[in-house]
């Protein structure tokens, strides 16, 4: 297995996915549950991201090719927008595009179905995520490489339905500046893996910039 490419997809996946990040708006659309419907909507969330990500890693060269789009095309594309994610993320501002709407979020009348829309999508598994990974899954080219990049995601999906599991427990203990914390954190490690994007792909584009 590529070490390094693991770790790479790991930082990045889990910038984007943060669970404790999404923990807050997660309690919100479920809030006033009990603890049944509560951890039935944890994991179909769950669930949803799982079959979402493997979608995206199976058919994203096919999705790439059927649109004439290059990697190189979408790194630049992809950085720039993770980069906007990352920066609103250290400025403690939400990126609409990763987290919804608030109509969206509040326009679910019924609680189990907040699971799929807007929870797996686009709220977790948005155009950030997506990008990200298409990108890598792109990178890959042997099985050692696919195999870092599938144990990645499913260890970033694992601690999501962990998190989402015990939901409860979490919001209770993770005070606001717990969350403040590690939002900015994750911000500033999406940035840099989007500046690290968006320079491969101008490199590769732009020869001449090398």
């Amino acid at each position: 297995m590529d070490t390094e490419l693991f770790a790479r997809a790991l930082g990045a996946l889990f910038a984007i996915m943060n669970p404790f990040v999404a923990l807050p708006i997660f309690l919100s659309l479920t809030g006033g549950s009990d603890e049944a419907t509560v951890r039935r909507v944890a994991l179909a969330t769950t669930l949803y991201v799982a079959i979402i990500c493997l979608v995206v890693a199976v058919a994203g060269d096919a999705i790439l090719d059927f649109f004439g789009i290059t990697i190189d095309d979408f790194r630049v594309a992809g950085g720039l927008m993770l980069l906007l994610i990352g920066l609103g993320m250290l400025q403690g501002k939400e990126n609409t595009a990763h987290q919804g709407t608030p109509a969206e979020r509040v326009s679910v009348e019924e609680t189990e179905r907040v699971a799929f829309y807007p929870l797996a999508f686009p709220m977790i598994v948005g155009p950030g995520t997506i990008t990200t990974l298409l990108i890598f899954t792109s990178e890959a080219r042997v099985a050692g490489e696919y195999l870092a990049v599938g144990l990645a995601t499913a260890l970033v999906v694992v601690a999501l339905g962990v998190v989402l599991w015990f939901a409860s427990a979490f919001g209770h203990y993770m005070s606001q500046t717990l969350r403040i914390v590690t939002t900015r954190l994750m911000g500033m490690i999406l940035a840099a893996i989007a500046v690290g994007m968006m320079a491969a792909g101008l490199k590769a584009l732009l020869p001449g910039l090398a």
